[in-house]
């Protein structure tokens, strides 16, 4: 199964992972979770993972951080060698959440699979930065070709 733990405040990182969900859907289990509601044994019944938040003051959102802090430990040892890839929303270039995600899945020895799909809303005024976002067909696509990938992967055992 593919579990894809998302946060979103302004709709543009939950709009990624429902489309990604609903790529993988199609080939095989998915389940589409919020980072608020993901637990360890979330994590642990899965095996492959796609994780998707937005990129907030350079770094991973707040509430993706506080997921990845409550379960790191947990599972430390435990889900090694598991397949993932990310999904950042960000206003600029995204390479900040991505790293500190890569560094977590470093430590989980997580084998990532795919690149990351980094979508550059260009928000960068409060009033943008706040705004709802809405995403382009074509950066949902790429999501949904994402999800779509990861789901058959795991389904034909290739990760």
């Amino acid at each position: 199964m593919l579990l894809i733990v998302w946060h979103s405040r302004t709709g543009a990182a939950r709009a990624m992972a429902e489309a990604a969900w609903q790529g993988a859907r199609g080939e095989g289990e998915a389940r589409l979770i919020t980072a608020a509601e993901a637990q360890p044994d979330d994590l642990l019944a899965a095996r492959g993972y796609l994780f998707a938040c937005p990129e907030n003051l350079a770094t991973m959102s707040g509430a993706m951080k506080e997921f990845f802090d409550r379960s790191y430990y947990p599972l430390l040892g435990r889900i090694e060698g598991r397949a993932y890839a990310t999904l950042i929303a960000a206003g600029s270039d995204g390479s900040g959440a991505q790293r500190q995600i890569d560094r977590i899945a470093k430590g989980w020895r997580l084998r990532r699979v795919a690149e990351s799909l980094i979508v550059n809303t260009a928000a960068q005024t409060p009033a943008t930065i706040l705004a709802p976002k809405s995403v382009a067909a074509g950066d949902l696509e790429g999501c949904r070709a994402l999800g779509q990938a990861l789901g058959a992967g795991l389904a034909m055992g290739a990760f």
